[in-house]
């Protein structure tokens, strides 16, 4: 079974991979296969690589703001790994069923646990796009999280380097 993209979805955070991966299982319509297992790629975000300095805690972060959790995912799309590409709202606090209007991934960059991927900015509507450069903005400003190392390293730029060396 596929989900018809874009799409709402209403899932169980059931795994982190790690600071912008998560596994959900999500509800379907069909009455012989209740759920489906998705791994799902958080739109907007791009969080320290394994091995990178801040990737534990990012990771953990990801745990604490959605694992066990309902959440609602608003899916746009699959990525070349077939992860589908979603923004996650989970409730706020400790209200398991309240509304979902907690954005895991902003949350994410205003910790300082995840940079704002801009070279996928197309994909966020514009107040989107203004709440996460303001919460980059911010964290770096604070010198939260990755930002107390006055360079740290995107992702994108490490999994280059580690590209390069591999040839």
């Amino acid at each position: 079974m596929s989900f018809l993209l874009p799409a709402v979805l209403s899932c169980l955070i059931v795994g982190v991979v790690d600071g912008d991966t998560l596994t959900a299982r999500c509800d379907t319509t069909s009455a012989q296969q209740p759920y489906q297992q998705e791994r799902v790629r958080l739109t907007g975000i791009d969080a320290p690589e394994r091995g990178q300095a801040f990737a534990r805690r990012s990771r953990q972060a990801m745990s604490d703001l959605a694992y066990g959790k309902q959440a609602r995912l608003e899916c746009g799309k699959r990525d070349r790994y077939q992860r589908l590409v979603c923004d996650v709202y989970v409730s706020r606090g400790a209200s398991v069923h309240g509304p979902k209007t907690r954005d895991v991934g902003l949350a994410l960059v205003e910790q300082g646990l995840a940079w704002w991927y801009r070279a996928y900015s197309h994909e966020q509507t514009p107040i989107q796009r203004l709440r996460y450069e303001r919460a980059e903005a911010h964290a770096r400003g604070q010198g939260l999280g990755l930002w107390r190392d006055p360079n740290p390293t995107p992702p994108w730029d490490h999994r280059r380097r580690a590209r390069v060396r591999q040839r």
